[in-house]
Formats: C-alpha cells, sequence, structure tokens
C-alpha cells in the first residue's frame, strides 16, 4: 500500500499509462476514422501485427525508426486494402474479412520473419525511437517528464485527437465523411462519392493501425516477436465504442486501458509470489467490464456495418 503512495511510483506509473496508451490510441482513431465512413474494421490486430514486423524489418535494415514507422504505415494500407477491396467493391459481410485479415496478417508475418532471420529462437533487438523533450517545459518539476519527455510518436498519437474534433465537427470534409457513415445513400444524391470517401477511410485506417503495430517494435520493445499485438486491436476497438465514437472519448478509454495494462506491470514488481497470468488478465477484463455495462447503451453510425449498393439508390 505504502508503494501507491510513494510519488515516484505514482509519477512512473502515470508515465507508463501515456506510452501504454499510445498504440491503443493510434489504432482506436484508425478505427474512429472507419466506422465514422461505415466500416467496421475488426481487423486491427491483424493489421498491427503486419505493421509491426515490417516496421521493425525496414527500421532493422535501414537503421532509421522513422523509416521503419513509415514503413509501417505502408504495409497497414497495402493489408487493409484487401479489406476495402472486398468489402467495398465486392460488399462482402465486413465482420467475415475483418477476422480474415486477423488469420491471414499474423501468419503472413510470422512466414516473413522466419524468412528474413534463420536464427528465430532469439530475439533480434532492432532500432529504438529516442525521445525528444520539449525545451523548457520537459524542465517543470513531475509535469514536465510526465508530459514533455517522450519519443515523437507519443506527441503525434495525443496531437491526433483534437485533429481529428476539428475535422469531424468543423471542416466540410469531416461532414461529409460522417454522412457518408449515416446516410450514404442521401450523401451520394448530395454529389459526395460514397465509394470514394470509404476507400480513404481505410487508407486512413490502415496506416494509423499499422503505426500502432510499428510503435510496439520500434518504440516500446526495439525487437519483434509473435503475439506482440496481444489482442490490442480489440481492446482498441472497445475503445471506440467505449469513447462513443467520438475523439476525446476514445482518448479517455485509451487512457483507462493504458492505465490497467502499466497496473498489472508493476504489481507484477510488487507482488512477485502472484502468479503473474492472474495479473496479466487486468486490460482484458477491464474491456470486458466496460463492452457489458457501457458498450450496449448507445449504438454507432447508422449504417455502420452495411454494405453500400449504388445501384440501389
Amino acid at each position: 500500500m505504502d508503494a501507491f503512495l510513494n510519488i515516484n511510483f505514482l509519477t512512473e506509473l502515470l508515465l507508463s499509462t501515456i506510452r501504454m496508451a499510445t498504440p491503443i490510441l493510434f489504432v482506436a482513431l484508425a478505427e474512429t476514422y472507419s466506422e465514422r465512413a461505415g466500416l467496421v474494421n475488426i481487423g486491427l490486430d491483424g493489421i498491427m501485427s503486419f505493421g509491426a514486423l515490417i516496421g521493425f524489418l525496414i527500421g532493422y535494415k535501414t537503421g532509421s525508426p522513422t523509416a521503419g514507422i513509415l514503413a509501417g504505415a505502408l504495409s497497414g494500407i497495402a493489408i487493409n486494402m484487401i479489406y476495402a477491396f472486398c468489402t467495398i467493391r465486392l460488399c462482402a459481410p465486413q465482420i467475415v474479412y475483418g477476422m480474415a485479415i486477423n488469420i491471414f496478417a499474423p501468419a503472413l508475418a510470422s512466414f516473413i520473419y522466419r524468412l528474413s532471420f534463420s536464427d528465430t529462437s532469439t530475439l533480434i533487438q532492432g532500432v529504438s525511437m529516442k525521445a525528444l523533450p520539449i525545451p523548457v517545459l520537459s524542465s517543470i518539476p513531475v509535469l514536465g517528464p510526465l508530459f514533455f519527455h517522450h519519443i515523437p510518436l507519443v506527441y503525434a498519437a495525443y496531437l491526433l485527437v483534437p485533429v481529428t474534433a476539428v475535422f469531424f465537427n468543423r471542416t466540410k470534409a469531416g461532414l461529409n465523411f460522417k454522412a457518408v457513415g449515416e446516410f450514404p445513400k442521401a450523401a451520394e444524391t448530395l454529389g459526395i462519392n460514397v465509394v470514394l470517401q470509404k476507400y480513404i477511410a481505410c487508407v486512413i485506417c490502415g496506416a494509423l493501425a499499422g503505426i500502432g503495430g510499428a510503435y510496439l517494435t520500434i518504440c516500446y520493445t526495439s525487437t519483434y516477436s509473435e503475439g506482440i499485438v496481444a489482442g490490442r486491436g480489440f481492446i482498441a476497438l472497445s475503445a471506440v465504442i467505449f469513447g462513443r465514437w467520438m475523439p476525446s472519448g476514445v482518448l479517455l478509454a485509451c487512457l483507462l486501458f493504458g492505465f490497467c495494462d502499466a497496473l498489472q506491470i508493476r504489481l507484477q514488481l510488487l507482488s512477485p509470489s502472484t502468479p503473474y497470468q492472474l495479473l496479466q488478465m487486468i486490460p482484458y477484463l477491464c474491456t470486458l467490464f466496460v463492452l457489458a455495462f457501457f458498450g450496449i447503451r448507445k449504438s454507432g453510425p447508422k449504417a455502420n456495418g452495411q454494405p453500400y449498393y449504388r445501384e440501389e439508390r
């Protein structure tokens, strides 16, 4: 109990919360863009896995974390285009193809990893992104290290929240985007290209989810291993529901899940006698609790998950 009252412990816990919420935030915002255009993409885990592997490989080969992050984004787009073609062009069931991505992409990532490295029994260390403290602000006691001493990708993730909010609520393009997810047939009569908007949503979703995966291998562990995503895609999906499809709500939900993840790691250190498997369940139990008690009270965009048939206008 004394540890929880220690200022250093609390600071480290909050610092870990911010860092561990970052990949979930990237992926949750990716899903927000997708669902606002009427596409329920449950293949986030698969996109993250492939982005994590490609980001790690490119970073390892080039020695550049930035190149790795960009490669992760491009690989996420490439994988998500499979989902986009099947669900937008062929009007196939979105849940089915999202699940197919979750099966296909991690298997492909594992296959590429085994081709790239002959010795897969040991962890290969790749590049890592360095922290970029903000001058003056990072020197503020307690608050400085907490908010202004992070890697650039953390700043980008949290800056993306107000940018997304302004885009959806204050720009014509964002309102058109939302209209596609609410009433696609009415949007089409107003001159909005529904199919194009959905493809754009898939590009944004794939890029952000790929970055979220690359974050894990470049900014978090500096290595790649099978199962590194560990269900974070599904946690991000629940964060979108808990956050009511609003960027501010999604941010709070991601911080909650990031806090649970950081807490279980700290509890493992404080209580080594407790089976670690029990403590690792905390973020997932929190996800189930959120979905059970908050996820059914409000639905998302009205056309969410529904295929769009242009000829039926």
